[in-house]
């Protein structure tokens, strides 16, 4: 659909005299003239990364700008809520600064949405960025869309892809985060199929506190972390030197079902390094851990994929891709396997993000406010966090 600046002009009058959602019945027989790029600026803080990106509906990231929390957390091992909800209070207003200044944008003037982080999330963390998204939408008079961070990271892909138009619908998405682990099928914005999560750990905590158990330094700079840190490890480490269960194998029910547990994985690494009396303190034990504990919590998300590719298969949905996002998707070990079963198996490309944009940033919460803003999808300025909003609630979604 071609977007003018009449329109746009249209959209914020009815914001600042009804203060309502814009209603899509509006959007959609609204015949603009002049073909305008619409641009979005995007806020992300639903955990500890402040990001802030402009991104057009052309598909041009304009700017982004992120301020990261690594040193801020590590001597505690993990992120500390209160500790994330006071950088994103001090640095918010920063970033936002600077990628309007990369930008060489005015936000009255050049920006058209305002895009933010909605849910879900650490509550006081997405209180901080929506407050601060809602705030500039009001003042400006520009249309609010609060964006579901899981949604956000499923269609990164269709803004990254490198071909001339968007990776087309439906396609099979896992999704893998320090937070969470969802096998989906998108069938459209805000129309998705859950088929499977974990029922308890994810598998970014699970890189994560088996990183703490083997005391396994964090790797610097964006990107980095305790996860991405275990990677490294393990690259240099023997996976058959120890062996750890696969989890949800013994029992059919929970082998057949998409879900997903990882919790049981730091167990079973615990267990080898109490039943062998081993030196975690020495590198090479370090390194053959970490490898062994990648293998199994690889094999176990290529499994639950299996399950779920044949489950498309058998309601005849044509998929188009696999799609890989979320901070634990820039693993290249799972790249690989990930790979090699949606190209070799099931002849359909594997679809990743570059690294930088697979871990929380402002540039998905901004694509994902321009897929919804083309479709009139628009909120109202009251809205508020949603620290625990299933994917499947949203629009015509639905779970298994």
């Amino acid at each position: 659909m071609l977007i003018s600046t009449q329109y746009l002009k249209f959209v914020r009058y009815n914001f600042c005299n009804s203060n309502r959602a814009f209603l899509s019945k509006n959007y959609s027989t609204f015949n603009p003239n002049i073909r305008t790029p619409f641009t979005v600026l995007g806020i992300e803080t639903s955990c500890d990364d402040t990001g802030v990106a402009i991104v057009n509906s052309d598909r041009q990231i304009i700017s982004e700008a992120i301020h990261l929390q690594q040193q801020l957390h590590e001597p505690y091992g993990g992120i500390v809520p209160n500790l994330a909800m006071s950088s994103h209070q001090q640095y918010l207003p920063l970033v936002i600064r600077e990628a309007l200044d990369k930008a060489n944008m005015d936000i009255a003037k050049d920006i058209d949405v305002i895009a933010v982080t909605r849910g879900p999330g650490l509550p006081a963390c997405l209180g901080n960025g929506l407050s601060a998204g809602k705030a500039l939408a009001a003042a400006l008079c520009k249309p609010l869309i609060g964006v579901h961070h899981m949604e956000a990271h499923a269609l990164t892909a269709r803004l990254t892809h490198p071909t001339p138009n968007l990776l087309p619908f439906p396609f099979l998405t896992l999704l893998i985060s320090g937070g969470h682990t969802l096998i989906l099928v998108a069938r459209g914005v805000n129309h998705y199929i859950h088929l499977g999560t974990t029922v308890d750990d994810s598998v970014g905590e699970a890189y994560d506190k088996i990183a703490r158990l083997l005391k396994i330094p964090w790797l610097k700079g964006r990107g980095g972390g305790p996860g991405a840190a275990l990677e490294q490890f393990a690259e240099k480490g023997d996976s058959k030197k120890f062996s750890v269960p696969i989890p949800m194998t013994k029992d059919k029910r929970r082998k057949e079902a998409m879900d997903l547990s990882f919790s049981g994985l730091k167990t079973s690494v615990n267990a080898l390094i109490t039943k062998h009396n081993l030196d975690i303190d020495d590198e090479n034990i370090k390194r053959d851990l970490a490898s062994t504990f990648q293998k199994a919590a690889i094999a176990h998300l290529t499994d639950k994929l299996e399950l779920a590719f044949k489950w498309c298969k058998e309601k005849a949905i044509p998929l188009t891709a696999l799609v890989a996002s979320g901070g634990v998707a820039s693993n290249k070990s799972i790249r690989f396997s990930l790979e090699s079963l949606a190209v070799e198996q099931y002849n359909v490309p594997l679809i990743c993000p570059p690294p930088h944009l697979c871990t929380d940033n402002g540039v998905m919460i901004a694509w994902a406010g321009v897929e919804r803003f083309r479709i009139g999808l628009v909120d109202e300025y009251t809205i508020d966090h949603m620290p625990k909003w299933p994917i499947s609630s949203l629009g015509s979604s639905m779970s298994l």
